[in-house]
């Protein structure tokens, strides 16, 4: 029995880890959207949305899971809103910087509030 609560152990650990990883990656494209003349690259951002859409099967029916939901939700709204917005960005640029900035600071509260969540070992709301 003890074998197995470490393996459990283990596996939990490892996706905590990779949540981490993911966060941070998350936390630096944010910031480089955020901050003005700080640009971090959109590759970043892609390498945690694959590790997460990889790795999310190993949290199915943990607390992680919601974690995962959670970042990859966030990516894809994000992205949505910002295709969804670059019209505006491109013909009427201070509004459209508006609307950029807007979506960055919710992605960034997303990204924040997860992570909090994660080191607290809480899951994140459906």
């Amino acid at each position: 029995m003890n074998d197995v609560t470490n393996v459990e152990t283990d596996r939990e650990r490892s996706l905590k880890t990779i949540g981490h990883v993911s966060y941070l990656l998350h936390l630096i494209v944010a910031i480089g959207a955020v901050i003005p003349g700080v640009q971090a690259s959109v590759i970043l951002l892609v390498v945690a949305f694959v590790l997460d859409l990889v790795k999310r099967e190993d949290a199915a029916g943990t607390w992680q899971e919601s974690h995962f939901r959670w970042r990859i939700r966030s990516v894809l709204w994000a992205g949505g809103l910002y295709i969804l917005t670059s019209p505006l960005f491109l013909l009427l640029f201070l509004p459209g910087l508006f609307a950029w900035a807007l979506i960055s600071i919710w992605f960034l509260y997303r990204i924040v509030r997860g992570w909090l969540n994660l080191s607290n070992n809480a899951p994140m709301p459906s």
